[in-house]
């Protein structure tokens, strides 16, 4: 298991949030990144050579089984919800949660009952609630929960759901969140 994880949920406004973030990590980031997006199932434009402009380190679809590794950035695909497992990811083809295959409170409570203390949430950008609640999964476990200011996001919608279930989380610009993930240490 690496030292830490991170898991980033978001929706309407992903894309030039994550463009955003990305150029913040260091090749020695000491964590796996692991991104939900909402996007339509059927979706063909492939988002990986988008987000690779933006970030030094390898951004990939991960396999069902396939072993989590720091230094990595991880892109849930369409259609599936991924799970954290112990050391490494699942797939689920459950019904959507909240409209939405892959599902941000999926991957979210399952990476703070596999992480605990060492998972950082983040909320970004989008309409709708996922991933509010199980942000509040991760602030159970005492991991580190992490939410866009909702000003400064496209959609304000999940950003204010998320801060409205869990109110102590931290209220960051994308600036502030990429100088914190720039920060983290093993």
């Amino acid at each position: 298991m690496p030292p830490h994880l991170v898991v980033v949920g978001a929706s309407l406004g992903a894309l030039d949030a994550l463009r955003a973030l990305l150029p913040a990590l260091p090749l020695d980031f000491p964590a796996a990144l692991i991104i939900v997006l909402h996007r339509d199932k059927e979706e063909s434009r492939d988002l990986i050579p988008l987000l690779k402009e933006d970030c030094v380190l390898p951004v990939v679809f991960p396999l069902d089984k396939e072993l989590i590794l720091a230094g990595h950035v991880y892109m849930a695909p369409s259609n599936y919800h991924l799970l954290v497992e112990g050391d490494h990811f699942a797939y689920s083809v459950d019904e959507p949660e909240d409209y939405a295959r892959p599902s941000i409170n999926i991957l979210f409570e399952s990476a703070a009952e596999a992480y605990g203390t060492h998972v950082t949430g983040i909320v970004l950008t989008g309409m709708r609630r996922d991933g509010a609640c199980d942000l509040l999964a991760i602030e159970r476990h005492h991991g580190t929960t992490l939410v866009q200011e909702p000003a400064e996001a496209i959609a304000p919608e999940m950003p204010r759901a998320a801060l409205a279930a869990v109110p102590g989380a931290k209220k960051m610009s994308l600036v502030e969140i990429g100088q914190w993930l720039s920060t983290l240490r093993h």
